[in-house]
């Protein structure tokens, strides 16, 4: 009897960690397919999804995601998709994306974006 309840003691962690590692397959699983769509919201001429699809990048800190970032930083016409593009590229903390942001403080042509790089930029100053 004491065996019986060992083996199936056993078999139960045994089947709840298999369950986890099928759990963590499908949460990465699904982290790209959101990750993938996000990037392809950035991309559309929709201006509201590319803005929102712009903040959700930088909450969920991805790296795929730096380099349109810095395009629309550099060269979106929308102030407002420039200055979140910023402030997303400030909280995935890529080295690329820190240095666009300082540039973008001197060369943006819009005060407001350079008025909201100058804050997060001095924000990366003050933390490092």
């Amino acid at each position: 009897m004491k065996s019986l309840l060992t083996t199936l003691m056993v078999l139960l962690l045994t089947a709840s960690l298999f369950a986890g590692d099928l759990t963590s397959v499908k949460l990465k699983t699904d982290l790209t397919k959101i990750e993938a769509n996000l990037i392809a919201g950035i991309n559309s001429g929709n201006r509201g999804l590319m803005i929102s699809a712009t903040q959700l990048l930088g909450d969920i800190k991805s790296d795929k995601a730096v380099i349109p970032l810095l395009k629309i930083l550099k060269s979106n016409n929308d102030e407002a998709a420039r200055a979140a593009a910023a402030l997303s590229l400030y909280k995935i903390g890529d080295a690329r994306g820190l240095f666009a942001i300082k540039q973008a403080t001197r060369f943006d042509d819009s005060q407001r974006v350079r008025n909201v790089c100058l804050k997060i930029y001095s924000e990366t100053s003050r933390t490092s």
